[in-house]
């Protein structure tokens, strides 16, 4: 038994350090962008999505990645990189040839 405990903390641990990661990356990311590629894409202010990220960083730091709050961490890290972050890229990068 103190086996499974050990390998289920450790996958908890690995799960904890890449959300802490995404979060990370998420929120250097949004810092990093102009503010007008937010409101151009249709997407939640440059503010708001820093607001969130910070609070979803915090959050991890604190609360396991497995807690219900902790998947609402996840939740909103992974909205920013899979929906806002291709759309900012884009604007800012111009019409593709």
């Amino acid at each position: 038994m103190p086996l499974a405990t050990s390998a289920t903390s450790a996958i908890e641990y690995v799960l904890q350090l890449i959300a802490l990661f995404g979060v990370a990356f998420a929120l250097f990311h949004a810092v990093r962008q102009r503010g007008d590629a937010f409101t151009a894409a249709d997407k939640l202010s440059k503010q708001g999505w820093i607001a969130i990220l910070v609070i979803a960083l915090l959050v991890l730091l604190v609360v396991p990645v497995i807690n219900f709050i902790g998947i609402i961490a996840v939740v909103a890290m992974g909205v920013y990189l899979v929906d806002v972050r291709p759309k900012v890229d884009d604007i800012q990068r111009g019409p593709r040839w």
